[in-house]
């Protein structure tokens, strides 16, 4: 596992110094090779000790281990001299490293979001969203994906769920909403425009702000009432949203099976009424 993914993946256990070190340096990762871990702590306004303290916690004996591990992780994405296809799927790699590597960087974002869950954040998001006249969901790209099929399944249990694609009906839709209901706005960056003027007027409004993203400091994360983190490695060359989309889609199934679990009867009796439905389209 490289340095970098080691970082992502601990980030959310640390203290707020370690975070705001792991975002420094996944942000500046060639200035870490040329300086001492006392140049890096007054840069970042942290403390020496803060800096070798989370060097060991990540499993290095000290900064220099750590700093050595960083060069080498460096050297290995700039000296490959097979064009990456997506993350460290090589051009040349057979269907079967293929599968392989996709599968498990599925894997590690399914884990790594899952372990990173708060019980308290997963409770208070279940009452609010069952307790919400309607719930707005918002994403774009991809993540539009997710929300339309997070829209869905809560359709299934009797949730009012809105969701358009389109980001000036998102604002329109947000809007509208008042302190009854709930806007879940999925955003692996936390950064995009349009989703964060779908997030600033749902609060406007009064409405609750729900927000599946990085663990990474973002706006969405300051406006957001209350978020899950979605893990996933995208630091290295990607062709499309995969490991993130696959860390927002375990959050939303989860999201799912627990108000199934929460509404109990209400929500069986609601699916398979569905079921029977759906199934009569085709009976002869």
């Amino acid at each position: 596992m490289s340095v970098f993914h080691k970082m992502i993946k601990q980030r959310d256990g640390v203290s707020s110094n370690g975070r705001k070190i792991i975002d420094w340096i996944n942000q500046n990762p060639e200035q870490v090779c040329h300086l001492t871990s006392q140049e890096m702590a007054d840069l970042i306004h942290v403390s020496q000790s803060s800096i070798v303290k989370l060097t060991q916690k990540l499993g290095y004996k000290g900064y220099s281990q750590f700093k050595l591990a960083i060069n080498e992780d460096l050297i290995r994405r700039h000296s490959s001299q097979v064009t990456p296809l997506h993350h460290d799927i090589l051009a040349d790699d057979p269907v079967t490293v293929i599968a392989q590597k996709l599968v498990q960087s599925k894997i590690d974002a399914m884990v790594n979001s899952t372990n990173a869950l708060s019980v308290a954040v997963c409770e208070q998001a279940i009452r609010w969203i069952d307790n919400a006249e309607r719930v707005q969901i918002v994403g774009i790209g991809g993540s539009a994906l997710t929300a339309k099929d997070l829209s869905y399944k809560l359709l299934k249990l009797g949730v009012t769920a809105l969701t358009e694609s389109d980001s000036h009906v998102q604002v329109a839709v947000a809007r509208i909403l008042t302190p009854q209901d709930v806007q879940i706005v999925i955003s692996f960056s936390g950064d995009r425009r349009e989703v964060l003027l779908a997030a600033e007027t749902a609060k406007q409004q009064g409405a609750k702000v729900i927000a599946l993203t990085s663990p990474k400091s973002s706006k969405l994360r300051k406006i957001a009432d209350l978020c899950f983190d979605t893990i996933a490695d995208e630091s290295q060359n990607r062709s499309s949203s995969i490991a993130s989309r696959t860390a927002q889609n375990v959050i939303t199934d989860l999201l799912f099976i627990q108000l199934v679990q929460y509404k109990e009867d209400t929500a069986r009796v609601l699916i398979d009424e569905i079921r029977s439905d759906v199934e009569r389209f085709s009976s002869k």
